[in-house]
């Protein structure tokens, strides 16, 4: 699918990947609706970017909000062709130093946001026939180290869900697209104290890419109608070591992670997601 002319909805759209895909696909001549909770970063991108650049503030955890969200996109008469489910947060941390509300909120976004935007969307693709579902996901789907039993499993629901999606819109014309992401040189680290020293050492062999390289990754992806997209050798090796070497795979993350006796406490408050 060239996305020259097609329409482009991406959740986290105001700052990160989801800003980084947004100026990707628009510069690829897509129409691109950017969501977010941040109305005004989504509004300084939209003026930046000018002509086929729309701005739809979201909270695309909240159900209401999104049935909201769906209506208004139609009520504009526009079609969304690619849905990116970009809109992630969480902080690495052990499952007791997160408070149930933290916990509910790694679960909320990126995974339920995920959910409730594709069944906003899927339908209207599949009366079409056409369309793609993208879910912008993390390396510790395929491989979990310790510190990050929240996020960890969030990560893990979102690829449940790519594969559900694979298997229930066979023969729709409608197809999904899973991107898994190493580190990436975002402020990640900065709006999530703490959750940096949870990074197992062997995991640095993993390179860290740039927003735009990651952006240029889930592009061509959707272009090329790619199941799924591992930007790097490093990180596909790991993917592939967790399916065929589970044990080892498992171990290595263990030993080279962050002890749990030697584990610093983050911050209660947590960042708030895109």
């Amino acid at each position: 699918m060239k996305l020259v002319g097609r329409t482009v909805l991406i959740t986290g759209a105001s700052s990160g990947i989801g800003e980084a895909v947004a100026r990707a696909a628009h510069a690829r001549g897509a129409t691109v609706l950017l969501v977010a909770r941040g109305e005004t970063k989504l509004k300084a991108l939209a003026a930046e970017l000018g002509i086929r650049a729309h701005v739809y503030a979201c909270d695309v955890g909240d159900p209401e909000a999104v049935g909201l969200l769906a209506e208004s996109v139609r009520a504009d008469g526009r079609s969304v062709d690619v849905l990116v489910n970009n809109a992630g947060s969480g902080r690495w941390v052990s499952i007791e130093d997160a408070s149930p509300e933290e916990l509910l909120d790694m679960a909320k976004v990126p995974y339920v946001a995920a959910l409730l935007m594709t069944r906003a969307f899927v339908g209207d693709m599949i009366e079409r026939r056409s369309g793609r579902i993208v879910t912008v996901n993390s390396g510790v789907s395929r491989a979990v180290w310790p510190g990050a039993v929240g996020y960890a499993s969030a990560r893990w629901a979102l690829r449940g869900l790519d594969l559900a999606l694979k298997s229930d819109l066979r023969g729709t014309g409608v197809g999904a697209t899973e991107i898994v992401m190493g580190t990436v040189s975002s402020s990640y680290f900065e709006n999530n104290p703490g959750s940096e020293e949870h990074l197992p050492k062997i995991a640095r062999m993993v390179p860290v890419i740039t927003p735009a390289a990651a952006a240029e990754a889930i592009c061509r992806g959707i272009e090329r109608g790619r199941g799924t997209v591992i930007p790097t050798a490093q990180l596909k090796w790991v993917a592939w070591s967790s399916q065929h070497m589970p044990r080892m795979n498992h171990f290595m993350l263990w030993l080279t992670g962050a002890r749990r006796s030697a584990r610093r406490r983050a911050p209660v408050s947590p960042a708030t997601p895109s």
